[in-house]
């Protein structure tokens, strides 16, 4: 019953996370499209642009004023719960997949540090990221946006290379992006909804608003609108063993960044011309070229040998591939697990019968032999003997006669 409720409880979670999370990365989207597309040529007195738009049968006429109007508006729409439930039901996801059993997902195997040590590992990584992020945007390097990207973009893939080493790879870069996430809301909660406050109270008291906090929350918004795309494939990478199972996962994640950000360059700047448009066709390229390098290496071919000789290349038993599996796999996927962390087979996988076992050859091959991500935390202690056992049955055809 506990696992069983555990995993609607974090079906809750995730269903949350994502609806809200759809929310808040939508207004980021749209409010900097509508910042770079303003018309700016010849603005009414007191604005900055505006923009006309047809969207659902109707037209709207949008207005940005410099700084702020003379006086404020009966109904100001604020933006900031998307981005605070996106991140609180973040941390509660971290908290129960991660945390609640750190042994098994969130450590790697062997790693050496014990799960509560891991645990403070990981909720001091949010703490430390934010601050580091804060101080290196309020230092000189903050009036030179391209280098402090870069030094970010550095510092996050070597703490992606540090998760690797004691976390699983899951466990890592799922806390890339709760570092990065926890640096949105930071931006959201410290920056922007400050400088929104000291703007809406200057014009209450009828006082001239400081044009440098708006143009802070402004910059930290556009940061925000960067990380978007690194933190939704972290948040979907899950699914994708060849990635984060990788023993090289943090160079993955680096240039599936880099094609990220790329792309989302392009989109928030085609408004001006095209000159950025090259970045579609690299982010493309990048991707094929990860997906050509994370492929799974062809196994050697096997040597001729004479007919007597044929039973014994044929490559090992089924018997024994089936007597690995059911201890060492098993135990989770099957129609009844026996593991007391679930209550249903994950992802309705099972290897009860011989042909169940046979149909999921590819899947146990990625991530069983190849990427070694399962079992979980390797809790059945699956040997590397093992492991090689049933990469030679399935490089052999797979068979079970």
């Amino acid at each position: 019953m506990e696992a069983h409720m555990l995993e609607w409880l974090n079906l809750s979670v995730r269903w949350v996370h994502m609806i809200t999370g759809v929310a808040w990365i939508g207004a980021s989207f749209y409010f900097v499209w509508l910042e770079n597309n303003l018309n700016r040529v010849n603005p009414k007195s007191g604005l900055a642009g505006d923009l006309w738009a047809i969207h659902g049968g109707g037209i709207y006429h949008l207005e940005k004023y410099k700084l702020a109007p003379p006086s404020m508006p009966d109904n100001l729409h604020w933006f900031k719960w998307e981005a605070y439930f996106t991140w609180m039901s973040g941390i509660v996801l971290l908290c129960l997949v991660f945390y609640w059993n750190p042994s098994v997902y969130l450590l790697a195997p062997g790693s050496s540090l014990s799960g509560p040590e891991g645990v403070a590992l990981g909720i001091g990584s949010l703490l430390v990221g934010w601050f580091v992020y804060s101080f290196l945007c309020d230092s000189a390097l903050g009036k030179r946006p391209a280098l402090l990207g870069g030094i970010l973009f550095v510092l996050l893939i070597a703490a992606a290379y540090g998760f690797s080493k004691v976390f699983s790879g899951r466990g890592a870069y799922l806390h890339v992006g709760a570092v990065i996430g926890t640096i949105m809301v930071g931006n959201v909660f410290r920056i922007i909804m400050p400088a929104q406050r000291a703007l809406v109270a200057a014009i209450a008291e009828n006082r001239t608003p400081d044009p440098a906090l708006p143009a802070k929350g402004l910059l930290r918004s556009r940061h925000n609108n960067y990380f978007t795309l690194p933190v939704l494939f972290i948040m979907i990478s899950n699914h994708f063993p060849s990635t984060y199972g990788s023993q090289y996962n943090w160079l993955i994640l680096a240039g599936i960044a880099v094609a990220a950000v790329l792309v989302r360059h392009y989109f928030n700047t085609r408004h001006d011309s095209n000159r950025f448009a090259w970045t579609l066709p690299v982010g493309a390229l990048a991707m094929i070229c990860l997906a050509y390098v994370t492929g799974p290496k062809a196994p050697p071919s096997a040597p001729e040998v004479a007919p007597a000789q044929a039973a014994s290349a044929q490559g090992p038993s089924f018997e024994k591939v089936h007597s690995v599996i059911q201890e060492r796999c098993s135990v989770c996927h099957s129609a009844k697990p026996t593991s007391p962390l679930f209550s249903a087979a994950p992802g309705g996988v099972m290897f009860d019968t011989p042909q169940q076992i046979q149909q999921q050859a590819a899947r146990i091959q990625a991530q069983a032999v190849t990427s070694q991500i399962m079992p979980l935390g390797n809790i059945t202690q699956m040997t590397q003997q093992e492991r090689d056992l049933i990469g030679a049955w399935i490089s052999q055809g797979a068979r079970t006669n």
